[in-house]
């Protein structure tokens, strides 16, 4: 296992752990972590632990024209029942994504050191939120990473039923609009899987991230 030092450098990905741990330590500078998601590699680890800097082999990802949309939430789309903005909450985001309640998980990845890290990133320019808001509260959203190709999704949140799904889904359909290549969802996700995303070979991640 390669440890890092204060060097700012990644040990190639294929060197990686079976299960996709690239290295281990460092720290969650501006300059590492952009350095880490250009290079396909993302930190989650959790309080007790060090940093934990991961490529797994096969990498889930949404390319936009396999979305899945149900006849259900097309409906809720075009009832307007939820209102979007972008980038105008993204601490709230990330806070919520960090206290939201998940089925089989007693704590969470999203440590203060962590929000503290992405905050200074949204404040860059490179970590960006879609907030998803219902009668003027904010209920629903997502944050991520932006390599103007690839937008590499980290966290959503649901306070009401659909709401992550409006985020997800308004997301992918402005990112196509663009010409980005794909959504990066990193692990698998059954939720995910529902709205369309797969998984793919690192390789294959890794070269249309290069390309």
């Amino acid at each position: 296992m390669y440890f890092l030092s204060r060097e700012l450098y990644f040990p190639p990905v294929h060197r990686s752990s079976p299960e996709g741990i690239v290295a281990i330590g460092g720290d969650l500078t501006p300059e590492r972590l952009m350095l880490a998601y250009r290079s396909g590699i993302f930190p989650w680890f959790e309080d007790d632990e060090p940093i934990l800097w991961w490529s797994p082999p096969e990498r889930m990802v949404l390319f936009f024209p396999e979305l899945k949309i149900s006849k259900s939430m097309r409906n809720i789309i075009n009832r307007d029942q939820f209102t979007l903005t972008w980038n105008t909450a993204f601490a709230d985001v990330i806070a919520n994504c960090r206290d939201i309640k998940r089925d089989g998980q007693a704590g969470t990845w999203i440590t203060d050191e962590m929000t503290e890290a992405y905050i200074r990133l949204h404040e860059l320019g490179f970590a960006k939120s879609i907030e998803v808001w219902q009668d003027g509260e904010l209920v629903g959203g997502l944050y991520g990473i932006d390599l103007g190709h690839i937008f590499c999704g980290e966290s959503m949140f649901s306070k009401v039923s659909n709401a992550s799904k409006m985020a997800f889904i308004a997301l992918a359909q402005k990112l196509e609009k663009e010409n980005y290549r794909l959504l990066d969802c990193q692990v698998h996700n059954g939720h995910l899987e529902s709205l369309g995303a797969r998984e793919i070979l690192r390789k294959d991640f890794l070269e249309i991230l290069r390309s």
